[in-house]
């Protein structure tokens, strides 16, 4: 699994056909795929551009993920779909861009000075008392539910397959990396 999602171009081609949902072929897929990794718009993309995608799917990529059962991929038709086992990867699809919040560390330091608040408020030290007890357990309780709710959210559109643009494509773009990569 690692070793297929370690790949760019792997997580685009899940990325697309979870997109999809259909069987796709691959001229669509690897022009699709040279928009994403150039930051191009799709019908400006040179069929130079989008043959050195399709050769490096043809020749690796789509193979490797037919070997592993992730794709089934007919060569003859020139066509790639998911298979069932897609289902084994949703936990690793989750895609953590580079520059985001730690949010184990968010929800300590929320904990850690809600607790602070309640235990200054137990202790009668004002402006902290004009709570009761129970409204500052219903702020506490309101304001985990708050923040777990936008987590939730907004991990939802890192998922591979949930936004039209891959998540990582959107760090490459801004990267300014404007050639294909015949390795990755």
């Amino acid at each position: 699994m690692f070793q297929t999602l370690g790949s760019r171009r792997r997580r685009y081609t899940l990325h697309y056909l979870r997109l999809q949902d259909r069987p796709v072929p691959i001229r669509e897929l690897s022009e699709q795929l040279s928009a994403w990794e150039l930051g191009k718009e799709l019908d400006t993309v040179t069929p130079k551009e989008r043959k050195r995608l399709y050769t490096a799917l043809h020749q690796t990529h789509l193979p490797k993920m037919d070997r592993l059962d992730i794709v089934e991929y007919d060569r003859n038709r020139g066509i790639v779909s998911l298979t069932d086992h897609i289902g084994q990867f949703d936990i690793y699809l989750d895609i953590v861009p580079h520059n985001d919040l730690p949010w184990s560390q968010f929800y300590l330091a929320l904990g850690a000075v809600l607790t602070t608040t309640v235990i200054v408020a137990a202790l009668g030290i004002a402006p902290f008392t004009t709570l009761s007890g129970f409204g500052y357990a219903l702020a506490v309780a309101g304001l985990f539910t708050l923040v777990s709710a936008y987590h939730v959210v907004r991990d939802r559109r890192l998922l591979l397959g949930s936004p039209d643009v891959p998540p990582d494509a959107l760090v490459s773009q801004n990267d300014d990396s404007s050639s294909l990569s015949t390795e990755d």
